[in-house]
């Protein structure tokens, strides 16, 4: 059975048992500080388990990519360990239970993947009985088949919350594939009893004293792995063996010239590469770039582990990202986002590439040094360590494991102590907002609540919650003091998202207070950083809030274009584009997004042409509330790093824009008025930004173009529309003058050699000129250099000169003299390093340059001493 076929018969089996069919997953969690990657098949479902959220449907099945990386250094090593899989799964929120569970994951295996079941084995819980009685008299399994294991085997918890007992089953592989011991049985650690399906029972809630109470709602997370059946299913040895992935390894043996099973170093080589380039995929389909911290070092470390195992085998040039279409063939139909991202995975893949290996030998030599100065079985200096990471960007596991081959360790508390180093000045360098208080402060107001008006009011009559000065809860606050207020409401909108905060004032009868910015603590609440004006404010005063509305205008003009920025960049730069960040501002929009080169000045055009067609169109701009699933299903753009609770705000302009957005917006596109780009830039490794201006700052800046074209033209004499064309008549005028003043220059400078002949003095039988002339440039110097070279026989010719505040040199040699063993280029450069210069170039002809015109005369005083000693 194929693979495709293998997931298709999961998901079709549970859809007939009434669970709600999801796609997978991205690979980056959702709303999980907790996780790096999504590593489980029930791991986005956390929210659902606990309780916090309401699931879509309370049976779910998945298929679900995922990605671990604790085995990475086994990976290639065996052929049973990989990043990468896939994982089938079926889940119960509060529904069925474990009888449901054990009996459709018996009837699957035995009826739809059609498994003998004298192969089949069963493992539960020790105290499970409920378990054992269900495999035992529902299903018909002798006792003999049920193994009972211990905790750390067969009962899942993490900690303090939802725990309970798991069941497993396992297929017998055959005696063949076990280690032959009289006691070999499920539980064993050889390869004989492969484990293909887990199914948990979340039963019991584990307490703070360690004992364990029964669940309200008890639920069901399995998980099958994919290759593991495959595996079982298609009758072959290993994971390198099953459909999906034998196509891949085949390609790396063609495209390094090797055969599998040769060779057990290149077999290690070319199993990295097959493994790696699946979760290379994957993670770039998912949005992740290549990096040095979280996700992106992940997927740096894969990448480049995979690029240095293709340097043994041969690879000097990159040749992973041809193995991108095998995978997206594979898995595209399942996984839409690699068809979609096909193209883009390639370029990062290929980029990466070419960066690393543009460090890779050099690093590699560097080393190899290293280690020889180490010697057998040392200790590699973890300072060394740390230098091939921020240099040569060598990922530290990737140095560990090279260690490892040459029988070295690592000194790792030597490089976390360079690492920390290198943390501690970048964030000194970082300038720290120090308005305000720590967010530790906050532990006083925590528990009370802002209710947030600003969407539909920007003034409100609300009463002071607390007031806060250096971190402490004070009673009141003084004309002309600084303090922190809660407020029970607010029309203000606190600092997040990359949306700046409001300001304003708070005002009561006698009471003046100017809000300078409105920010929001850890725990969500709204806080205003007020200054008082008049009057003393106090803890329960009543005060009017009011919002400074032009400011909040241009804010969410800049808000609503950067929603226009982000669909008009994935229209005209492709699909791959992700927001990576963004700065929303009363005067400017910023906006951070993913993509690997520059943009074009027609790309450039066609972005901030679409957005003012939308602008310009007034596409209404609207707001809906959603869950995020239905607001998934509706289409709308979420950021994966971004918060989401139960209930989402859905923002569309027109049919053209859809985002899950938090914040304050026009409420039609025309509102916006106007939009400029005005800077894009490069700002890290595929990230790219986009800085622009809208509404009356956007016609300021066309404004004050518009003046200097003016007064260009005034100046030029002409109208504005001819200064292109008089610039040109200038520039051209302005060349022809210049090649006069050069020619002029030169017949000058012919007259000037003429002079310089009788300056010709005898050192050592050698003829040397050496004089300070007038030349306007290096063309000129050379023209006269040359001249004398012509004139004299024999001889060596150093001439000076300063323009434009610089010294200029040029020396030359005749071919007796060359021959002789005489050097002009390194004649001049000792003579422009007495001016604070230098230079050389060939021993017939050589220039160099100077910075002090005030030691010029005396630099060429030297050169009959210099020329003397090259004789020598």
């Amino acid at each position: 059975m194929l693979s495709k076929d293998i997931r298709s018969t999961f998901l079709e089996f549970f859809r007939g048992k009434d669970h709600l069919i999801l796609p997978s997953f991205s690979l980056i969690p959702q709303n999980d500080p907790t996780l790096l990657l999504i590593g489980a098949g029930m791991a986005p479902f956390k929210p659902f388990f606990t309780g916090e959220k309401k699931p879509p449907h309370p049976r779910v099945a998945t298929c679900q990519k995922c990605l671990r990386t604790p085995d990475i250094e086994r990976v290639g090593r065996t052929s049973r360990h990989a990043t990468f899989f896939e994982m089938l799964g079926n889940f119960s929120f509060g529904d069925y239970f474990k009888e449901e569970a054990i009996e459709w994951a018996w009837e699957l295996v035995t009826t739809g993947y059609k498994l003998p079941e004298d192969r089949l084995y069963v493992s539960i819980y020790r105290d499970d009985d409920e378990a054992f009685e269900i495999w035992h008299k529902k299903i018909g399994l002798p006792a003999g088949r049920i193994y009972r294991l211990g905790k750390e085997d067969n009962f899942w918890e993490i900690g303090t919350g939802p725990c309970g007992p798991c069941s497993e089953i396992y297929y017998d592989l055959g005696p063949e594939r076990g280690c032959g011991r009289p006691n070999c049985e499920v539980g064993c650690d050889c390869d004989r009893y492969l484990e293909v399906w887990n199914l948990v029972f979340t039963q019991f809630n584990c307490c703070e004293d360690g004992s364990y109470q029964p669940l309200t709602q008890r639920n069901i997370d399995t998980g099958a792995g994919l290759e593991r059946l495959a595996l079982v299913l298609q009758g072959v040895n290993n994971l390198f063996e099953i459909d999906t992935v034998r196509p891949l390894l085949q390609h790396f043996c063609t495209a390094t010239g090797q055969e599998y099973g040769k060779d057990a170093q290149h077999d290690i080589s070319l199993r990295i590469l097959t493994e790696h380039v699946r979760g290379i995929c994957f993670l770039i389909g998912d949005g992740i770039l290549p990096g040095n911290e979280g996700r992106g070092y992940v997927l740096r470390r894969l990448l480049r582990r995979a690029v240095r195992h293709g340097k043994l085998l041969g690879r000097d040039e990159p040749f992973l990202y041809r193995a991108v279409d095998l995978v997206v063939d594979e898995y595209g139909a399942f996984y839409p986002e690699l068809q979609k991202g096909r193209e883009y995975i390639t370029k990062v893949v290929r980029l990466e590439e070419e960066r690393f290996h543009e460090t890779l030998e050099q690093g590699m030599k560097i080393l190899a040094e290293l280690m020889s100065a180490t010697g057998r079985n040392g200790v590699f200096a973890g300072a060394d360590a740390f230098k091939l990471y921020d240099t040569y960007g060598f990922p530290i596991d990737l140095t560990r494991e090279i260690l490892a081959e040459n029988g070295l360790s690592l000194d790792e508390a030597g490089f976390q102590a360079a690492l920390e180093a290198q943390r501690l000045r970048a964030r000194s360098a970082r300038s720290a907002n120090t308005y305000g208080t720590a967010d530790a402060a906050y532990e006083e107001i925590k528990g009370l609540a802002t209710a947030f008006t600003g969407y539909g009011e920007l003034q409100t009559t609300t009463e002071v919650l607390a007031i806060l000065q250096d971190g402490r809860r004070v009673a009141q606050v003084k004309a002309g003091e600084e303090a922190e207020v809660v407020l029970a409401a607010t029309p203000f909108y606190g600092e997040r998202g990359g949306q700046v905060g409001d300001r304003g004032l708070l005002a009561s009868g006698t009471v003046k207070a100017e809000v300078n910015a409105t920010k929001v603590t850890p725990d969500g609440q709204t806080v205003h950083l007020v200054r008082i004006g008049e009057g003393v404010l106090q803890t329960g005063d009543m005060v009017q809030a009011v919002v400074e509305d032009g400011r909040r205008r241009a804010v969410c003009r800049n808000h609503t274009a950067t929603h226009l920025v982000h669909k008009a960049l994935r229209e005209v730069l492709g699909e791959h584009v992700q927001q990576a960040g963004s700065l929303v501002a009363a005067d400017r929009l910023r906006f951070d997004y993913s993509h690997l080169h520059a943009l074009t000045a027609d790309q450039l055009q066609a972005v901030e042409e679409r957005v003012n067609e939308i602008i310009w169109q007034n596409a209404p701009v609207s707001v809906a509330l959603a869950t995020l699933e239905e607001a998934r299903a509706m289409g709308a753009t979420a950021l994966f790093e971004e918060k989401y609770g139960d209930k989402v705000r859905v923002v569309s302009v027109g049919d053209y824009s859809m985002e899950l957005c938090g914040g304050t917006h026009v409420r039609s596109a025309g509102e916006i008025g106007l939009f400029k780009i005005v800077s894009e830039s490069g700002i890290g490794a595929g990230l790219r930004r986009i800085e622009a201006l809208t509404g009356a700052a956007a016609y300021e800046w066309f404004a004050a173009r518009n003046r200097l074209l003016e007064e260009a033209a005034a100046r030029l004499k002409s109208e504005p529309l001819q200064v292109p064309e008089k610039i040109a008549n200038l520039q051209y005028e302005l060349k022809e003058a210049q090649r006069e003043n050069q020619r002029l220059q030169l017949k000058l400078a012919g007259m000037e050699v003429d002079g310089l002949l009788d300056r010709v003095k005898t050192t050592g039988g050698v003829q040397v000129l050496s004089a300070r002339v007038s030349a306007g440039n290096m063309e000129t110097l050379r023209e006269m250099a040359d001249r004398l070279k012509r004139k004299i026989a024999s001889g060596i010719i150093v001439l000076g000169a300063v323009a434009e505040g610089r010294v200029l040199l040029v020396g030359a040699a005749t071919p007796d003299l060359v021959q002789a063993g005489f050097h002009a280029g390194k004649l001049i450069g000792e003579v422009a390093r007495l001016t604070g210069g230098g230079g050389g170039g060939r021993p017939d002809m050589a220039q160099a340059g100077g910075k002090d015109p005030d030691r010029l005369d005396d630099a060429l005083k030297s050169v009959h001493d210099l020329v003397q000693k090259q004789k020598q």
